[in-house]
Protein backbone atom coordinates (compact mmCIF):
# COMPACT_ATOMS: atom_id res chain seq x y z
CA UNK A 1 0.00 0.00 0.00
CA UNK A 2 1.31 3.45 -0.87
CA UNK A 3 1.84 5.55 2.43
CA UNK A 4 -0.45 8.13 0.80
CA UNK A 5 -3.12 5.39 1.35
CA UNK A 6 -1.94 4.46 4.98
CA UNK A 7 -1.92 8.12 5.95
CA UNK A 8 -5.74 8.29 4.66
CA UNK A 9 -6.84 5.54 7.19
CA UNK A 10 -4.93 6.51 9.88
CA UNK A 11 -5.78 10.56 9.88
CA UNK A 12 -6.87 11.75 13.28
CA UNK A 13 -9.56 14.02 11.23
CA UNK A 14 -11.59 11.77 10.07
CA UNK A 15 -15.37 13.14 9.82
CA UNK A 16 -17.09 10.56 7.34
CA UNK A 17 -18.82 7.40 8.88
CA UNK A 18 -19.57 3.99 7.06
CA UNK A 19 -22.01 1.70 8.70
CA UNK A 20 -22.29 -2.45 7.08
CA UNK A 21 -24.81 -5.08 8.60
CA UNK A 22 -22.94 -8.29 8.68
CA UNK A 23 -23.84 -11.71 9.08
CA UNK A 24 -21.98 -13.60 12.43
CA UNK A 25 -19.62 -15.56 10.07
CA UNK A 26 -18.50 -12.49 8.06
CA UNK A 27 -17.80 -10.94 11.79
CA UNK A 28 -16.14 -13.51 12.41
CA UNK A 29 -13.83 -13.91 9.90
CA UNK A 30 -12.90 -10.14 9.95
CA UNK A 31 -12.45 -10.47 13.60
CA UNK A 32 -10.28 -13.22 13.26
CA UNK A 33 -8.07 -11.74 10.77
CA UNK A 34 -7.64 -8.27 12.49
CA UNK A 35 -6.27 -9.87 15.44
CA UNK A 36 -3.71 -12.06 13.36
CA UNK A 37 -2.52 -8.84 11.89
CA UNK A 38 -2.53 -7.15 15.15
CA UNK A 39 -4.99 -4.48 14.16
CA UNK A 40 -8.27 -3.24 15.51
CA UNK A 41 -11.79 -4.64 13.42
CA UNK A 42 -12.45 -1.44 12.52
CA UNK A 43 -8.78 -0.70 11.35
CA UNK A 44 -8.84 -3.81 9.58
CA UNK A 45 -12.05 -3.14 7.53
CA UNK A 46 -10.92 -0.10 6.24
CA UNK A 47 -7.53 -0.33 5.59
CA UNK A 48 -8.91 -3.82 3.03
CA UNK A 49 -11.89 -2.00 1.71
CA UNK A 50 -9.04 1.22 0.76
CA UNK A 51 -6.91 -1.29 -0.98
CA UNK A 52 -9.65 -3.27 -2.86
CA UNK A 53 -10.92 -0.20 -3.74
CA UNK A 54 -7.65 1.56 -5.11
CA UNK A 55 -6.70 -1.72 -7.01
CA UNK A 56 -10.13 -1.29 -8.06
CA UNK A 57 -9.45 2.16 -9.83
CA UNK A 58 -5.87 1.05 -10.77
CA UNK A 59 -7.29 -1.83 -12.77
CA UNK A 60 -10.05 0.17 -14.86
CA UNK A 61 -7.78 3.21 -15.42
CA UNK A 62 -5.30 0.76 -17.00
CA UNK A 63 -5.57 -0.52 -20.67
CA UNK A 64 -4.76 -4.12 -21.59
CA UNK A 65 -4.13 -4.99 -24.57
CA UNK A 66 -3.28 -8.43 -26.72
CA UNK A 67 0.18 -8.51 -28.67
CA UNK A 68 -1.96 -7.82 -31.82
CA UNK A 69 -3.70 -4.98 -30.52
CA UNK A 70 -0.95 -3.51 -28.97
CA UNK A 71 0.77 -3.81 -32.40
CA UNK A 72 -2.31 -2.87 -34.57
CA UNK A 73 -2.30 0.69 -31.74
CA UNK A 74 1.60 1.41 -32.94
CA UNK A 75 1.64 1.47 -36.16
CA UNK A 76 -1.51 3.24 -36.58
CA UNK A 77 0.64 6.09 -33.76
CA UNK A 78 3.81 5.96 -35.75
CA UNK A 79 2.09 6.00 -39.71
CA UNK A 80 -1.72 7.51 -39.33
CA UNK A 81 -3.98 7.07 -42.20
CA UNK A 82 -4.81 10.36 -44.02
CA UNK A 83 -7.45 12.52 -42.97
CA UNK A 84 -10.46 11.43 -45.14
CA UNK A 85 -13.12 14.17 -46.32
CA UNK A 86 -15.22 15.00 -43.27
CA UNK A 87 -12.43 15.24 -41.35
CA UNK A 88 -10.62 17.90 -43.33
CA UNK A 89 -13.54 19.60 -43.74
CA UNK A 90 -14.08 19.96 -39.78
CA UNK A 91 -10.88 21.20 -39.43
CA UNK A 92 -11.04 23.68 -41.74
CA UNK A 93 -14.90 24.90 -39.98
CA UNK A 94 -12.76 24.61 -36.99
CA UNK A 95 -10.01 27.10 -37.97
CA UNK A 96 -12.43 29.80 -39.40
CA UNK A 97 -14.33 29.50 -35.99
CA UNK A 98 -10.90 29.75 -34.21
CA UNK A 99 -10.24 33.12 -36.39
CA UNK A 100 -13.71 34.83 -35.66
CA UNK A 101 -13.40 34.36 -32.17
CA UNK A 102 -9.98 36.49 -32.07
Amino acid sequence: MRSTETETVHDSHKAARFEARLTPEQKSLLLRAATLTGRSLTDFVVTSAQEAAARTVREHEAMTLSLRDRQAFVAALLKPPAPGPRLRKAAQRYKRQAADAR
